[in-house]
């Protein structure tokens, strides 16, 4: 697998300033990156910086699918240890989920889940203590699978950032792009079929248990722009289908491996994802659980009017979740 072959938009120093004054002085006026407030805040904001960094700052552009955005500095020391959880980071690197919402209101509309981390609008990724095996953001022992972000929703973000506050051990972040398989038309045509669900993963309780049918959704969509992909192997029922189909999801899972990345992310690092053109997923890793483990910051985007997903879509029930919104629409 080739190692950091990610398209990078580099940002100077000055750029990097701008972004980071400007998140400073939202976090300062409104005491709190979670302050509804500071999120009704975040487009007249964005609206203030140079043409430079909103070039930088535009969404994903090439059949890659991400793109990694440099330049920004982390101090380490300042930043404290790595908690151990989501939900004890308390306002530990606030800066950088002011930073991160800016990039992300640059880009679209910032989303939320009322049933994933208390409805925050930027995630904490940590190793945590007894999900060491489990498919989740929170995992650490196991190869985290190629997957898209929140597959099992259809109102799922068009866009996912990443930004790496700590990665002392160089872990890598996996990225596969639909448009750089060779798949045979065949087996596109077969996967554009809907035949089985994708069910709501682990960091998702309440959804588990809700009662309604899970519909059958496509793999593959055709958009004007190329091949979409919603895809999650691990929260797939793939006994369900027909074997012919099971043969062309094992092909696509091959091609996807085939052209997989990875993304070697620095502390600054923000990557930026495709979710419609692109799985991500992240290599095995021993967490020590001693303060330095990595740490990344998580924010979803949607953007709208973009033909990427069939319009059967919106009639899902989304296992009851809701989407929220920074902002009303």
């Amino acid at each position: 697998m080739p190692t950091c072959p990610a398209p990078v938009r580099p940002l100077d120093d000055a750029a990097a300033a701008e972004l980071t004054a400007l998140a400073a002085k939202l976090l300062a006026d409104h005491n709190a990156a979670t302050s509804p407030e500071l999120l009704a805040a975040l487009p007249g904001t964005c609206a203030q910086l140079s043409d430079t960094v909103r070039h930088a700052l535009r969404p994903v552009d090439t059949a890659d699918g991400l793109f990694v955005l440099r330049g920004l500095h982390v101090d380490d020391t300042a930043l404290g240890p790595t908690p151990g959880h989501w939900s004890s980071v308390g306002d530990a690197g606030a800066l950088w989920d002011v930073v991160l919402l800016l990039v992300s209101t640059s880009m679209g509309t910032p989303i939320a889940w009322d049933g994933q981390q208390d409805g925050r609008f930027v995630h904490n990724i940590v190793p945590s203590p007894g999900h060491e095996s489990e498919q989740t953001g929170a995992s650490s022992d196991v190869l985290l699978t190629p997957h898209t972000e929140d597959a099992f929703h259809p109102g799922r973000a068009h866009l996912l950032l990443l930004c790496c506050l700590r990665n002392h051990d160089d872990i890598a972040t996996t990225a596969a792009s639909i448009r750089r398989t060779a798949l045979g038309q065949a087996d596109v045509e077969r996967l554009k079929r809907p035949v089985v669900p994708i069910l709501p993963d682990d960091a998702y309780e309440e959804a588990q248990r809700f009662a309604g049918r899970p519909a059958p959704v496509p793999t593959l969509f055709a958009a004007p722009e190329g091949l979409t992909m919603r895809f999650d192997p691990a929260y797939t029922p793939l006994d369900e289908a027909d074997a012919e189909w099971r043969e062309a999801y094992r092909r696509l899972e091959d091609e996807l491996a085939r052209v997989s990345v990875a993304v070697g992310l620095e502390p600054g690092d923000v990557l930026v994802v495709d979710n419609d053109v692109v799985v991500h997923g992240r290599v095995p890793f021993t967490a020590r659980y001693d303060g330095t483990d990595r740490w990344l910051k998580r924010a979803s985007v949607r953007a709208g009017g973009r033909p990427t997903r069939p319009a059967a879509e919106r009639g899902e029930h989304g296992y009851g979740q809701a989407a929220l919104t920074a902002w009303p629409a």
